[in-house]
């Protein structure tokens, strides 16, 4: 399947490389905010989404956990109802409890308090298991195992541009962020146990009203921005 249908807001082109390096190439280059590459293989999709914010980064940065809703919307409107998604603070996304995918950004600055002239951001997904030996890292599983056979890539990549772009929309109103914060706490993964971010460990306690990961340390409550997931350009 070459052809999607996406919103009028987004366009879509098939690539051949890792969808992120292709956003990311073209981004700088300048292409229009909308602009949607994607990749569907045997063994693994993915998909990037090209941005171009009009708020400063650390705003901007929301764009990140409003993707993985809008990914945890599209998968589950295609997989069957007792299939389920959560999602990673640091971006991974779970399937039935299991790691099985990797949302990413990618953004033209590091300044928390700049607008940045486009962001990028990208997920992939492991359909079959990277390892033939099953159970060889039982926090690890593939789409296709878990009972998500009939689930059409492609068609996962137009669902979740869809609702991603919905969500979008939804963010720009008012109560859009509150909204969002909302449904976003109902699918995350994680709060109340221990994490490490660095070299610091902590209970993950929540997020701050920009998604921040709240830390409870011996000393008390260490805020970690998204900004910290900021890859770098591939």
């Amino acid at each position: 399947m070459s052809e999607l249908s996406f919103p009028p807001a987004m366009t879509g082109e098939a690539v051949e490389a890792l969808p992120e390096e292709v956003a990311v190439a073209k981004a700088i280059s300048g292409v229009d905010a909308g602009l949607v590459t994607w990749r569907a293989a045997a063994d693994r999709v993915g998909a990037a989404l090209v941005l171009a914010p009009e708020v400063p980064l650390r705003r901007a940065m929301a764009m990140l956990p409003l993707a993985g809703v809008g990914f945890q919307n599209a998968l589950g409107a295609l997989a069957p109802p007792e299939v389920a998604v959560h999602l990673e603070w640091g971006g991974a996304i779970r399937v039935n409890g299991a790691r099985c995918g990797m949302m990413r950004a990618f953004a033209a600055t590091r300044d928390p308090e700049a607008v940045p002239d486009w962001l990028v951001i990208s997920w992939s997904l492991d359909l079959l298991p990277v390892s033939m030996e099953t159970g060889h890292d039982p926090d690890r599983t593939a789409l296709f195992v878990e009972g998500c056979a009939d689930v059409d890539p492609a068609l996962l990549v137009e669902a979740w541009a869809r609702h991603t772009l919905a969500w979008i929309a939804r963010w720009e109103d008012p109560d859009g962020l509150r909204a969002l914060a909302s449904e976003w706490r109902g699918l995350v993964h994680g709060v109340g146990e221990d994490v490490t971010r660095g070299d610091v460990t902590g209970t993950f306690l929540g997020v701050d009203e920009e998604f921040g990961m709240l830390l409870r340390l011996p000393e008390g409550t260490q805020v970690h921005p998204l900004t910290e997931l900021l890859e770098e350009t591939p």
